[in-house]
């Protein structure tokens, strides 16, 4: 564990950050609302105008009309039935997906609803279009033009599994339950944007929100509130912040079936689900079961699937995607390999740098440690060739910063003032350093690092080791050790490099309970990790990557506090345009990058996926959704002529 001083002092310095940020972030936001309105619109006849719709968009502008009969890229005539079941790393310990204490069981959200749709496990409904959202248990939303509140109408026939009516109360309930029980960085928040809640009968609800603040993501926050019933937690006395093995009643398709702590849990679908015949449900949840079988790490995982017991698979291994499915099930065609479409950025992965750590104060030392990574020997030698360099948090999409800023995104970083670092402005943003691809340890980037660190005061003794006032420089990177087996080799080598600069680092492989508790600690200066990927604005920003949640949020594992960062995502909080928008997330992933709060590492720009051939897909895909648990549906037919072959048991 660290020394608890350098812990409580890095606290202090994460505070003193903060509180700066925020009074940057408070005038600059103070500027750009002197030409910004937030009074609810109103007629010349004095009233207020009103909205009403199926469906909320930021900007008004609904692809779907009101008598949609179903989402353009689903197969409404996808029958029902049979099992879809996917292979896991890892353990649990809880049924609660919604506390920091224990691990939760893969896909335990999935029996809740909210007023809004969405896909399975938080994916986006509908998938073809970015930042729609179709009511589900609400049939129609009113907001006045200013959005300063919203009402949601209920649908009366909405029941939860028991059969109990989910109602506003209902709504109500989990929305306070969240505040009060869920975590910290979420309740503060939403304490701040939503300091009213009003039910107005058994199914209306509805919510006021601040005045003077951007009215971004309020309405999808509380549209996407999971529905818990109160009449189970009050007759039970359960908690939000427990580790639970029991769940509460949930409205959802599918309902807990069945778990075996640490080896399997099982989902069916609902036969009685109230919203069956929805226009947002024709197509979808198309499974009997959704089973989960646990593994104690990626080799057994991945022999498991080839022994058939589990028929789903996205492959993240390059090596076994290049050279392990050459199997009698995959060369007859029992097993189906395909490349499919992802059109969302991958996701920020990398190793992380935590920012409160006293020996990554020093920018010189990161950027030393980042020059040991060696991505094109590691894509050759251990990926084969299969990855690409990711540089963005947003990469390959149109708000992907690129060269030097330019207009609308240098109009709106100019517009914050001295808080933009010159080189920001007029230097080409960052990218990841190149190596040698025949060698791992790329002599030219060894000297710059090796350079870096005697600037930063990191001699090197007598023993090859560097220090500094006596004190070694050393580190210690966190790493999961279900990992598999090329994620696992990728870093084995990096560490290599790095103790070739005189580094004193210690690669701490520890089983995924410890892994997470540590985690949330933050015990670790470096963290094999990943930020979300955005491809538009809102309040989550803050969560992920803004400064007063820093010491605290678990989306957040630099635990980065920036004054930059913060004022760039209240400015794009408040943009009018899509094409504002556009500009300020450019330019919030151009500075993401010259923050330098991770080493990025590899991506693919579409999903590897290996199943049994006994599941069938739309043949266009939509861009923000593989859908296998969504959309995706079963041929009983070729099911059967696997077990027959032998191919399934």
């Amino acid at each position: 564990m660290r020394d608890t001083r350098s812990r409580t002092q890095a606290q202090a310095r994460t505070k003193a950050v903060r509180e700066t940020s925020l009074r940057w972030g408070a005038l600059v936001v103070l500027g750009l609302i002197t030409t910004f309105a937030w009074a609810s619109l109103t007629r010349a006849d004095g009233h207020e105008t009103i909205i009403e719709s199926h469906g909320f968009s930021f900007y008004g502008d609904l692809t779907y009309p009101e008598d949609f009969p179903h989402f353009d890229y689903v197969n409404p005539d996808a029958p029902k039935g049979g099992e879809i079941s996917l292979g896991t790393v890892g353990t649990f310990d809880s049924l609660n997906p919604y506390s920091r204490k224990g691990r939760g069981a893969a896909l335990s959200s999935v029996m809740y609803e909210s007023l809004l749709g969405e896909g399975v496990n938080g994916t986006p409904a509908p998938a073809d279009v970015y930042a729609e959202y179709y009511g589900l248990l609400a049939k129609r939303i009113e907001y006045d033009e200013g959005k300063n509140w919203v009402i949601f109408h209920m649908r009366p026939e909405a029941r939860f599994s028991t059969g109990d009516p989910v109602t506003a109360h209902d709504i109500y309930f989990s929305h306070n339950l969240l505040l009060d029980q869920g975590l910290k960085s979420y309740g503060d928040a939403v304490r701040k944007r939503i300091p009213k809640v009003e039910v107005l009968d058994d199914h209306r609800i509805k919510f006021y929100f601040t005045e003077g603040i951007s009215r971004r993501s309020l309405i999808e926050q509380v549209g996407f509130v999971p529905a818990w019933s109160k009449k189970w937690y009050e007759e039970t006395g359960a908690r939000l912040d427990e580790s639970r093995l029991t769940t509460s009643p949930g409205s959802g398709p599918y309902m807990l079936d069945s778990f075996d702590v640490n080896r399997r849990v099982t989902y069916k679908r609902n036969r009685d689900y109230w919203g069956n015949d929805l226009p947002i449900n024709v197509g979808r949840n198309n499974f009997d079961s959704i089973r989960i079988e646990y593994f104690g790490d990626a080799e057994a995982a991945f022999q498991g699937f080839l022994a058939g017991e589990f028929t789903y698979r996205t492959e993240n291994d390059s090596k076994k995607w290049a050279t392990g499915y050459d199997t009698p099930k995959v060369n007859s065609g029992a097993i189906q390999l395909r490349e499919l479409r992802d059109g969302t950025p991958p996701t920020p992965s990398g190793i992380v740098f935590n920012l409160n750590s006293p020996v990554f104060e020093d920018r010189r030392v990161r950027e030393a440690v980042a020059l040991a990574y060696n991505f094109e020997w590691t894509n050759a030698s251990l990926q084969y060739g299969l990855f690409q360099q990711r540089a963005s948090f947003t990469q390959d999409t149109p708000i992907m910063a690129t060269g030097v800023p330019e207009g609308a995104e240098l109009e709106f970083l100019q517009g914050l003032g001295d808080l933009v670092p010159p080189e920001v402005l007029s230097e080409e943003v960052r990218m990841p350093h190149t190596s040698n691809e025949a060698r791992l340890f790329d002599r030219r980037n060894a000297r710059k690092a090796m350079a870096l660190l005697d600037e930063a005061g990191w001699a090197v003794g007598d023993d090859g080791i560097r220090r500094k006032e006596g004190q070694t420089l050393t580190i210690n990177y966190l790493f999961n050790s279900s990992s598999p087996d090329t994620l696992s080799g990728a870093m084995e080598n990096f560490v290599s490099n790095v103790e070739k600069l005189g580094i004193d680092i210690r690669l701490e492989k520890v089983d995924p309970s410890q892994y997470t508790s540590r985690e949330r600690d933050r015990d670790y200066d470096l963290v094999y990790d990943s930020y979300a990927a955005f491809l538009g604005t809102g309040t989550g920003l803050a969560q992920r990557f803004g400064s007063e949640a820093a010491e605290f949020s678990l989306f957040n594992p630099a635990g980065l506090a920036s004054p930059l960062i913060d004022a760039i995502i209240e400015g794009s909080l408040l943009a009018e345009t899509r094409e504002e928008e556009q500009a300020s997330l450019m330019a919030l992933d151009r500075a993401l990058r010259h923050e330098f709060i991770m080493i990025p590492l590899w991506y693919k720009p579409n999903h590897w996926v290996a199943y049994y051939d006994m599941y069938e897909f739309p043949d266009v895909l939509p861009p923000y959704g593989l859908g296998q648990l969504d959309f995706w549906w079963y041929n009983e037919e070729k099911a059967a002529e696997l077990r027959a072959s032998g191919a399934l048991r």
